[in-house]
């Protein structure tokens, strides 16, 4: 019998208690897997074929608009009062958005991880969250299952998202492996298609030759420029990035360097 079954089994009687009894936090050890995965594999994986196709009703049911008479009739997603517009790209076990989510209640943000059994976990935390606390309480936050290198424009229209984090991301060391890093030319004009001009792109991580090639790939894009250290310093987002994400408390347990930039959207130029 494969590991996986145990696991399942472990997970089933943990949701039976959790339906039965006052939510209860999920616990890791019942959704452990690999620490990466392949962004280039054919992951099974359910996208949108456009923005406007995709169903966020299911995951922010808080903020499910109203109805219009043609809308009821219609086979189109219910649309939400407001669009998503923060986005953690590879959120892990959903440190960061649990941390940001009373923070900032007014924005609705939404973690993608590639990872199967990590999503899960993410999910059955916020709905956990949620019944814990009540009131609307992380409503606004969520969690997917998705390649951020292949689909981001199949769940984000132009100019929607006001951040986005990318916090402690695979270094992918060998140099034949960089191709597959989050930070790229290609992906930073992705990054600059669904930001809003003013947006921000925060970027975290323990490996200073990483860091040194996230801030030259967003330095070379036009679309970017760096926000200055003193503002990156003041911005509160920034210290939730550092202490609450579960890779930021390792480094800070190990006594490692952590290293931030952020890069902030350009105007578009005049064509």
């Amino acid at each position: 019998m494969s590991e996986i079954a145990p696991k399942r089994a472990n997970r089933a009687k943990f949701h039976a208690a959790r339906d039965q009894q006052n939510a209860q936090l999920p616990r890791k050890r019942f959704y452990r897997q690999r620490a990466h995965a392949n962004p280039f594999s054919d992951h099974t994986l359910e996208y949108p074929a456009s923005p406007s196709d995709m169903d966020w009703a299911k995951h922010y049911p808080g903020y499910v608009a109203e109805p219009t008479a043609d809308e009821t009739n219609s086979s189109r997603p219910r649309p939400l009062k407001q669009d998503v517009e923060i986005v953690d790209i590879g959120c892990g076990y959903g440190g960061l958005l649990v941390a940001l989510s009373p923070i900032l209640p007014n924005n609705l943000m939404l973690g993608l991880e590639i990872r199967s059994q990590v999503t899960a976990f993410v999910q059955e935390r916020i709905y956990a969250l949620r019944k814990q606390h009540g009131d609307g309480a992380y409503q606004n936050a969520a969690c997917i299952r998705a390649n951020s290198m292949k689909f981001l424009p199949n769940f984000f229209t132009k100019a929607q998202l006001s951040k986005i984090f990318i916090c402690f991301p695979d270094p992918h060391f060998k140099a034949r492996k960089h191709k597959a890093r989050i930070v790229s030319t290609t992906l930073n004009s992705e990054y600059a298609f669904v930001l809003r001009p003013g947006g921000v792109v925060y970027t975290i991580t323990d490996v200073e030759a990483l860091h040194e090639w996230m801030v030259e790939h967003f330095d070379a894009h036009p679309a970017f420029e760096r926000v200055p250290e003193d503002e990156a310093e003041n911005d509160p987002c920034v210290a939730i990035m550092r202490a609450e994400t579960e890779e930021g408390k390792k480094v800070a347990r190990n006594n490692g360097l952590k290293f931030v930039a952020l890069f902030r959207r350009r105007e578009d130029p005049p064509w």
